[in-house]
């Protein structure tokens, strides 16, 4: 895996292109890659190339022993060499060129790091409020007694379905004997939980007095 001439703003410009959604050369982990990409570069990467420098700033914090027990050859030591032509000022600054600070903090690293966790969290709260939201519902048979064997059952559903709120739907009903000739009318709806109260859709029923005596639920399902 190349990226042409790391002594050179392109080559560095190209690796810098490649690293933008990328921790490693290749893979998860550091590789003999990221060591031998690592050894080319003569010096860390400019500032207008952060994603270069992070990766730069990444590798080089690793120590020989670490290296090792990631399975990566110990005769790649990480250390920044020069190809510069020009003479050194002084002895001292070749010196100080050649020291790499294998346990120096990475700041950058770790801003990268949080900046990452950040955009997982983001994408994860759009997902989810994406999510459609489970609605409660529950289906109900209401027993809907007359007051006797002369009130007008047909009349008597038909009010009852008059009855609108948001999130009721009707359902099938029967007339069902309880004695003496009388029927009371045995009625299902399904509602919303949330939109509408069991309590209230019976008092509305029972509003219809010529009609109706009384209201029971016989049967209340989640669903």
């Amino acid at each position: 895996m190349t990226f042409g001439d790391l002594n050179t703003d392109k080559g560095v410009k190209e690796l810098n292109t490649f690293l933008e959604d990328k921790s490693y050369i290749s893979g998860y982990s550091v590789s003999q890659w990221d060591v031998e990409t690592f050894k080319q570069l003569p010096k860390a990467p400019a500032a207008n190339f952060p994603h270069a420098l992070r990766w730069y700033n990444h590798i080089k914090s690793f120590s020989p022993d670490e290296l090792k027990q990631s399975g990566i050859s110990a005769a790649c030591p990480l250390k920044t060499g020069t190809t510069t032509t020009a003479p050194a000022p002084a002895p001292a600054a070749a010196d100080d060129d050649d020291d790499v600070d294998l346990f120096a903090s990475d700041e950058e690293e770790d801003a990268e790091a949080e900046r990452v966790r950040e955009e997982r969290l983001k994408a994860y709260a759009e997902k989810k409020s994406k999510k459609p939201e489970l609605i409660a519902k529950s289906s109900i048979v209401l027993d809907v007694k007359p007051w006797d064997d002369e009130t007008d059952m047909g009349e008597l559903e038909k009010a009852t379905r008059t009855i609108e709120m948001d999130g009721l739907i009707w359902g099938a009903s029967k007339l069902v004997p309880v004695g003496y000739g009388i029927k009371k009318l045995q009625i299902m709806c399904v509602v919303e939980d949330a939109k509408v109260s069991v309590d209230e859709l019976v008092e509305k029923i029972q509003e219809f007095e010529d009609f109706v005596q009384s209201v029971d639920i016989a049967a209340f399902n989640k669903i």
